[in-house]
């Protein structure tokens, strides 16, 4: 029975850091496992120009704990006012490696998103041309679709069309939790990529509902039925390039997430490695672990992989309850059950 296993330093292509003090308290928590993470914009106001990613990317490396290695990517947060000359500016110096489109009011700090998706065509057209992946919160905010039906609206009415009518433009398709997605995903050229999140491995819409509502397992894209968890984890652990870790890890104080209407967002930062080792121990593909986290996602951005490893032992696995913040705790994603793997 295997006891240990060694893999490729992971990288997180999905996660938030937020800002100040926040930012001081979270960002140990991905640095102490991850290399690399995509960094998502929607701060207030959001990360729009080259000029404010270099800010943002260098207030993240300040942050960091003496003698940790970490490398922030950055994004831009596409507007409708977005300058394709920015952008290209922004890629061409290294600094920028994705632009994050947000349907205007879609989830937390969106509101600056996008409402008319032709107008920020040019910018589209000018990522194909330069290889700039677009990652995609897809979900559709018409108020009159169900909650739990506006990702696959979104595939048919959104994604499809801007693909077909931007060819060469790479997609990721962020935080997917539908099997939908899943079949789309698998029904489309190496342009396209997905990203699966810790939660939406272990949760379905029962977790966050049944007994009571579980505020803590609020996120957005909603956790869906258990025939759509059961899609995601059998991608998951497929060995498939076109699916990869992006955890989407979310810092909410509690007093936010327990308001009448509370923040969305699940904080896995911390345990991230340990539930993927139980998921995937639990489903026979230990041996695909390396793949969806450290190998299948700079494939897809063009990186080389980590030249680090991490080791995972089955000793069994400890966290706290909450991280401590000047702005409050931030509760720990709790799975339901117990992690023998631990990061050593």
């Amino acid at each position: 029975m295997t006891q240990s296993i060694t893999l490729r330093q992971p990288d997180d292509w999905h996660l938030h850091l937020r800002d100040g003090a926040m930012l001081h308290a979270v960002l140990p928590e991905t640095a102490r496992h991850f290399a690399r993470a995509i960094i998502m914009p929607n701060l207030v106001p959001p990360v729009v120009t080259a000029a404010h990613a270099r800010a943002y990317h260098d207030r993240i490396v300040a942050a960091l704990p003496d003698g940790t290695r970490f490398t922030p990517l950055m994004t831009l947060y596409l507007t409708e006012d977005t300058d394709p000359d920015d952008v290209a500016a922004a890629h061409a110096s290294g600094l920028v490696h994705a632009v994050k489109l947000y349907p205007a009011g879609a989830t937390t700090n969106s509101a600056s998103g996008v409402s008319n998706f032709d107008t920020v065509r040019p910018v589209l057209d000018r990522m194909a041309e330069i290889g700039l992946p677009l990652c995609v919160h897809g979900e559709v905010t018409d108020p009159e679709i169900d909650i739990f039906d506006r990702e696959a609206v979104f595939i048919d009415h959104v994604l499809d069309p801007i693909r077909r009518a931007t060819p060469g433009l790479r997609v990721i398709m962020e935080h997917i939790t539908t099997r939908d997605a899943v079949d789309y995903a698998r029904a489309q050229d190496d342009t396209l990529g997905a990203t699966i999140t810790t939660h939406h491995l272990v949760i379905n819409r029962n977790h966050i509902l049944a007994g009571g509502i579980k505020p803590h397992y609020y996120c957005l894209p909603v956790a869906k039925r258990e025939e759509h968890r059961l899609a995601l984890r059998a991608a998951a652990t497929s060995g498939e390039a076109r699916f990869f870790l992006g955890t989407d890890s979310a810092p909410h104080t509690d007093d936010n997430k327990l308001q009448p209407c509370g923040c969305a967002g699940c904080f896995t930062a911390t345990n991230t490695m340990s539930i993927l080792a139980q998921v995937f121990e639990d489903d026979g593909a230990l041996d695909q672990l390396e793949r969806f986290s450290a190998l299948n996602g700079p494939t897809f951005y063009k990186l080389p992989p980590n030249d680090a490893t991490i080791t995972l032992t089955k000793t069994g696995a400890t966290y706290p309850a909450h991280i401590d913040t000047p702005d409050g705790p931030v509760t720990v994603f709790d799975p339901g059950f117990d992690l023998n793997w631990a990061v050593t």
